[in-house]
């Protein structure tokens, strides 16, 4: 049996003349803990929507849990994607919704239409996303307006509506960019936390952060992987030449 959660083999993608992603090979193993990292621009968010099918590449394949995620028909392919959760940056929550309907979004791939709809009326999955909320600390949410919450307690949201998803993999764009290192820190912890048991790749422009809580980091700079190593063995030396366009090791 594939133990790969994920894999690209000579991916290479393009928007118009601008290259992202240019010929990158990876696999990520089930259980893996992975930091991308690397300038803005080098393809950090191009690669995770890759991983999660949201982009198809120009070349090369994509897998996601031993499945040729682009040669699926439609149907059999959104199967594979409810097995992979996105906490994105901006949190793509509804701001003039409740908590639980953003909680709830989780569940949309395997309602039926007439939940989904009846939901927005009087509220399903109450006991499940409450219990979401409290292992993230805020609970006491649950019927709060979104929009009124501060930026940490709307990436906890982001995260509770990954729970009850309940996916096989976690991806997760940038998920601290705009919050002060204490929060970060709490946001990363629940993050690993809510990854136990699961496959995790998130993007960071912090290393120190990756270096802290990540087994594997991966440095990729100008559309390519300039390193893929453990996190221990990450020098100062790849830093630089990641950051400030010098010569690798």
């Amino acid at each position: 049996m594939d133990s790969a959660a994920l894999s690209l083999e000579a991916v290479s993608c393009r928007f118009g003349r601008a290259v992202a992603l240019q010929s990158v090979s990876l696999t990520i193993a089930a259980g893996d803990r992975v930091a991308l990292v690397g300038p803005s621009g080098a393809g950090k968010s191009t690669l995770l929507s890759l991983l999660n099918g949201s982009l198809r590449p120009n070349e090369g394949t994509v897998r996601v849990l031993g499945q040729l995620l682009f040669s699926l028909s439609a149907g059999h392919r959104r199967k594979v994607q409810r097995q992979i959760g996105t906490v994105y940056q901006q949190h793509n929550l509804v701001g003039n919704l409740a908590v639980i309907h953003n909680v709830n979004a989780g569940c949309l791939g395997r309602w039926p239409l007439w939940k989904a709809v009846w939901s927005l009326v009087r509220p399903q999955n109450v006991a499940v996303a409450r219990q979401a909320l409290a292992q993230l600390g805020i609970a006491d949410k649950l019927y709060a307006r979104t929009e009124r919450l501060s930026g940490g307690q709307q990436q906890r949201v982001a995260l509770a509506r990954v729970l009850v998803q309940d996916p096989a993999i976690v991806l997760a764009d940038e998920p601290v960019a705009s919050l002060d290192p204490a929060r970060s820190h709490d946001i990363m912890a629940q993050l690993i936390a809510l990854g136990e048991n699961r496959t995790l790749v998130v993007s960071l422009h912090d290393v120190a952060l990756a270096r802290a809580y990540c087994d594997r980091i991966i440095g990729l700079r100008q559309g390519r992987i300039l390193f893929d190593l453990p996190s221990a063995e990450v020098s100062d030396d790849w830093l630089a030449a990641l950051y400030d366009l010098s010569t690798a090791p």
